[in-house]
């Protein structure tokens, strides 16, 4: 088993490749959709060879949020996985299932192992999943957000739009509609672009900032 006492950036890389591994090499992303993606499945191309397609941003798979709705594959989660084999996770990722073997380097495959291994929390711990409200402290999120996150999402969180000026998305729009998504993002930051990981802070901090943002414009 490779060592579990890796630094934190182990966890963020292993964390955005699990977001979008072909953003985080710079590749194109695949045209095709993944063989294994099931028939059933909504989603077609490039999205269906991210991890979190399949598996979800509560790790939970078909257990979880992507139970139902038009995410669901039925496909099971990786919270299983939890301290398993990096090496065996490694070779899962290879398999004839997965097919991620030449596509993405061995460093990066253990890098995501790492992450699955040891770097995924259980998010229903935080998050009240019908509700979708968050289980932290709005103040304390607000002095962190504040003093970091203001500095390229703004104070109000309305800096950047993530879709277009006709249907805009702001983090207060994510935060409220899908904050496992923010709190993964929160934890390890956003594929191909300088956000920077939280994992400086603490877990309970980071759904802190979650929660604030819940607080947050959503238009």
């Amino acid at each position: 088993m490779m060592s579990s006492q890796r630094p934190n950036m182990w966890f963020d890389r292993g964390g955005v490749l699990y977001d979008s591994w072909y953003g985080v090499l710079g590749k194109e992303a695949p045209k095709e959709t993944h063989p294994a993606y099931p028939k059933a499945g909504k989603q077609k191309g490039a999205t269906t060879w991210r991890c979190k397609e399949c598996h979800g941003w509560d790790y939970k798979g078909a257990s979880g949020v992507y139970g139902k709705g038009g995410r669901y594959t039925g496909i099971t989660g990786i919270r299983n996985m939890t301290y398993a084999s990096e090496k065996a996770i490694v070779a899962t990722l290879k398999d004839k299932t997965h097919r991620l073997g030449g596509l993405i380097p061995d460093k990066d495959l253990q890098a995501l192992a790492h992450f699955v291994a040891h770097g995924q929390i259980d998010v229903d711990i935080y998050i009240d999943r019908p509700t979708k409200k968050v289980k932290g402290d709005p103040a304390r999120g607000e002095r962190i957000y504040q003093t970091t996150c203001s500095r390229c999402h703004g104070s109000d969180g309305k800096q950047i739009n993530f879709r277009t000026a006709e249907n805009p998305e702001y983090i207060g729009t994510v935060a409220n509609e899908n904050p496992w998504e923010m709190l993964h993002k929160i934890r390890m930051g956003q594929p191909g672009v300088p956000m920077i990981s939280m994992l400086a802070f603490d877990v309970q901090d980071h759904v802190n900032i979650l929660a604030y943002s819940q607080s947050l414009p959503q238009k």
